[in-house]
């Protein structure tokens, strides 16, 4: 999405923090409930009791897609953040050592566009301000690691979860850890 899809500033709802998506139903620009902005148990929480304030008899018919698991339904915000952040770190594992100025640009601009498409868009206005003040390092692979893993603790951090220590970045995302466990 452009940035005039998603509209100004000023006409985008505020959410307070990124804290609040684990205790409430974050909405989206539409005024909606955004599923990828909340977590599951605060979207069921609002869900059932949108079901109870609703008037209109449910006359359905039960079928198979009600008793799937919840792996089965859209991702709420935690399983977004995990996969997103699995797949970004990925990348940077994979990035050259030595990248050549077009895999620096590609590089950059993926994660700029990555910031404007994320499905939350409290979290994507977060990390497009990131970006802003802590521009893309994509000079070598160990600069991008540590520029992503920075990235990352940026948001533990606001979410109160543990910082992880980017000294041990690649051994995480690339190499695997020293003591055989992936191996």
């Amino acid at each position: 999405m452009a940035d005039d899809e998603r509209g100004s500033e000023e006409s985008r709802p505020v959410a307070s923090s990124l804290t609040d998506q684990n205790n409430s139903v974050i909405l989206g620009k539409d005024g909606k409930p955004c599923r990828a902005c909340s977590s599951s148990a605060a979207f069921s929480s609002w869900a059932s009791k949108a079901k109870k304030k609703s008037k209109v008899p449910n006359n359905s018919v039960t079928t198979s897609s009600s008793t799937l698991s919840s792996r089965d339904c859209p991702p709420d915000v935690e399983a977004l953040g995990r996969a997103s952040w699995t797949l970004l770190h990925s990348i940077t594992a994979s990035y050259p050592v030595n990248p050549s100025p077009s895999q620096k640009t590609e590089v950059i601009q993926f994660l700029k566009l990555f910031a404007k498409l994320y499905p939350c868009w409290v979290c994507a206005t977060d990390f497009d301000a990131y970006i802003e003040k802590k521009h893309i390092r994509a000079d070598s692979r160990d600069e991008l690691g540590f520029w992503m893993c920075e990235a990352h603790n940026s948001v533990n951090k606001k979410l109160g979860k543990n910082i992880f220590d980017c000294q041990k970045w690649e051994e995480r995302w690339r190499t695997g850890w020293k003591d055989g466990s992936c191996d």
